[in-house]
C-alpha cells in the first residue's frame, strides 16, 4: 500500500455488511504522522468514506500512517498495537474490538 488514501480505500473494500446490520455508528480515523482524517460511516449494511474529521465519531482511533498499513494489510494486529503504545481510541473503545468483524482482514 503506498498511502494512507489506499490503505482506508483497502479497508473499505474488505467490509463486511451482514455484520453492520442494524448499526448506526462512525468510525474516526486520526493519521498523526499525516495530519490525516477520515470517518467510515457504518449503517444498516453500508459503510461510507468521508475525509476529514467527523465530530459525531463514535471512537476515533489515532495512529502513524505505517500503523494503519499493517492492520489493513494483516501484517500487524490491531489488539498488538493497541497494547504496545501504537494506536490509541478515544471515545467508545469496545466499538474498536468491533473493526475486526465489519472489516475482516
Amino acid at each position: 500500500m503506498t498511502s494512507v488514501a489506499d490503505a482506508v480505500q483497502a479497508m473499505k473494500a474488505k467490509f463486511n455488511p451482514a455484520a453492520a446490520q442494524g448499526l448506526d455508528l462512525v468510525f474516526g480515523f486520526n493519521i498523526t504522522d499525516e495530519d490525516k482524517h477520515y470517518a467510515l460511516h457504518v449503517k444498516d449494511g453500508t459503510c461510507e468514506l468521508e475525509e476529514g474529521e467527523n465530530p459525531d465519531a463514535n471512537v476515533t482511533l489515532v495512529m502513524d500512517s505505517e500503523t494503519l498499513k499493517g492492520i489493513v494489510s494483516g501484517e500487524t494486529d490491531g489488539m498488538q498495537a493497541f497494547m504496545g503504545g501504537k494506536l490509541r481510541a478515544e471515545g467508545d473503545m469496545m466499538l474498536a474490538m468491533k473493526l475486526s468483524e465489519l472489516f475482516p482482514v
